[in-house]
């Protein structure tokens, strides 16, 4: 599908004209939206735009690293958009020219509706729209950014959970979440890390003719990008703690049940030695024709264990 919007120079917009129908010399700018366009559409991008054959290359062979290239008389832009589904990079790919602003994509984008949307309002509205191809850019860069926050937001609202949950589930879930979490973690930073690197170019670039106010839309941009990436670092920081903290509770759990084993044992084992030297099968045992001497094993069992345990006690480890 191709949408169109066209600016005339008188400042009259119009909406959805066919591209045939459209002749560049007559417009202030245009911006053409292909959205999960078909092979038929694609080559409008050579027969119709005259496109370099590179940067149309680049479109058709996804999933391109975000890069910018310049031509004679465009720029072109390689973006990521975020599935917040999978966290996976979908590439959107930008041409932007002095009069001509091309946006290609093979998946729906909710951050490419927002910008479309965001623009058409922009131009009539009563201030108008005093910017061109380069701040519906900037428009559409904006909103594929805005649309990773929630991502890292609920990332970081999971990982909060999973620290106050630490003592009613099991370490092996735990580590099992965390795990996954980092998994998660490291698709968001394969996605956003290029791009901020892309918006570094972007801003250091001579060859992208913008003004001081266009330059701080794209500063913008950057900041944001900067943010996201200092929120992946520590969240990753922070899965790094969880996970040593639950090794160590797991640790200190074994510890515990390895006292506990090791207390019961060593009581034990001196009643085990009584048992076994009484349950041996020889005649002559003087002890074995005393009239009380069962109760009175057990009553020195009993007082041999009883005192075990109080020493133990004393000694706190029981705590």
């Amino acid at each position: 599908m191709i949408r169109t919007l066209a600016v005339s120079h008188q400042g009259e917009v119009l909406m959805d004209k066919p591209l045939f129908e459209i002749n560049l010399e007559d417009y202030k700018w245009i911006w053409a939206d292909f959205s999960e366009p078909t092979s038929d559409e694609t080559l409008l991008l050579d027969t119709y735009f005259h496109f370099h054959p590179l940067a149309i290359e680049d479109c058709m062979h996804v999933l391109q690293r975000p890069k910018l290239d310049y031509y004679e008389d465009v720029h072109f832009f390689v973006l990521h958009a975020l599935n917040e589904t999978t966290l996976k990079a979908e590439e959107v790919d930008l041409f932007v020219g002095k009069s001509l602003f091309v946006t290609y994509h093979l998946q729906e984008q909710a951050g490419m509706e927002e910008a479309w949307d965001r623009v058409v309002k922009e131009i009539h509205s009563r201030k108008g729209w005093s910017g061109g191809p380069i701040l519906a850019a900037y428009t559409v860069m904006d909103k594929l950014v805005d649309n990773y926050f929630p991502s890292l937001y609920m990332i970081e609202d999971e990982l909060a959970e999973l620290d106050s949950r630490g003592s009613s589930e099991s370490v092996e879930d735990l580590m099992s979440q965390v795990f996954d979490v980092r998994g998660r973690l490291l698709k968001l930073r394969r996605t956003i890390v290029p791009m901020r690197d892309l918006m570094y170019r972007i801003l250091n670039s001579q060859h992208i003719q913008s003004n001081a106010e266009e330059r701080r839309y794209f500063g913008d941009i950057y900041d944001h990008l900067l943010k996201l990436t200092d929120m992946i670092e520590a969240d990753r920081e922070m899965t790094a703690d969880l996970r040593d903290s639950y090794i160590s509770l797991n640790s200190n759990r074994m510890n515990s049940i390895m006292k506990t084993l090791t207390v019961i044992t060593t009581i034990f084992m001196p009643l085990t030695l009584i048992a076994g030297i009484y349950g041996m099968n020889f005649d002559v045992m003087p002890e074995l024709n005393f009239a009380y001497g069962y109760p009175l094993v057990l009553l020195i069992m009993l007082l041999l264990g009883g005192s075990m345990v109080l020493w133990f006690q004393r000694r706190g480890w029981f705590k």
